[in-house]
């Protein structure tokens, strides 16, 4: 299946492939997953296909995550766990988001599974999911200004960033 992911992938979106790798958790025990690095401005056209193709049908967003790298260049990356029911099998798709403009196309008109996890990037990371029905935070109140999963954040958080309940 991989090879029939990636040969379509590549005859319709050649160009907007950025990288394309294997991944194993523990290769002794699990199968490896592919993973496929695409370009951000391509990501909805991208998940429109994975999702309509009939032979494909990646059907189902299991999950979505944020990561920083805390590198210069793209430090941030949204991860999207894909899979398809009918075959059986799993894609990683993956999007490189620069510091400076950290807006990504939001995926909920394709995967509604994906309106709680692009919140979840929003109020950890502080990822923009434009497009986004209702993108506000889940965790922290509205009004605090950081982004806990943000490297810069320090271990025992900010003091007095948030009113803590009286004993």
């Amino acid at each position: 299946m991989k090879d029939r992911v990636l040969e379509k992938l590549s005859k319709k979106f050649k160009t907007s492939i950025l990288a394309v790798e294997e991944f194993a958790a523990n290769p002794k025990l699990y199968a490896t997953d592919l993973v496929v690095t695409v370009k951000k401005s391509d990501l909805i056209s991208i998940c429109e296909f994975l999702c309509s193709d009939a032979e494909l049908r990646f059907d189902s967003l299991r999950d979505l995550m944020g990561i920083d790298q805390y590198l210069p260049e793209d430090r941030y990356e949204v991860v999207y766990n894909i899979y398809s029911l009918r075959n059986n099998f799993r894609l990683f798709l993956k999007v490189k988001v620069d510091e400076h403009d950290l807006k990504v196309p939001t995926v909920v008109g394709i995967w509604p599974a994906a309106n709680w996890l692009e919140r979840e990037a929003y109020d950890m990371y502080g990822l923009v999911f434009e497009g986004h029905p209702d993108l506000r935070r889940i965790y922290m109140p509205e009004e605090f200004e950081y982004f806990p999963l943000r490297k810069e954040f320090p271990l025992m958080g900010i003091p007095g960033s948030l009113p803590l309940p009286k004993k």
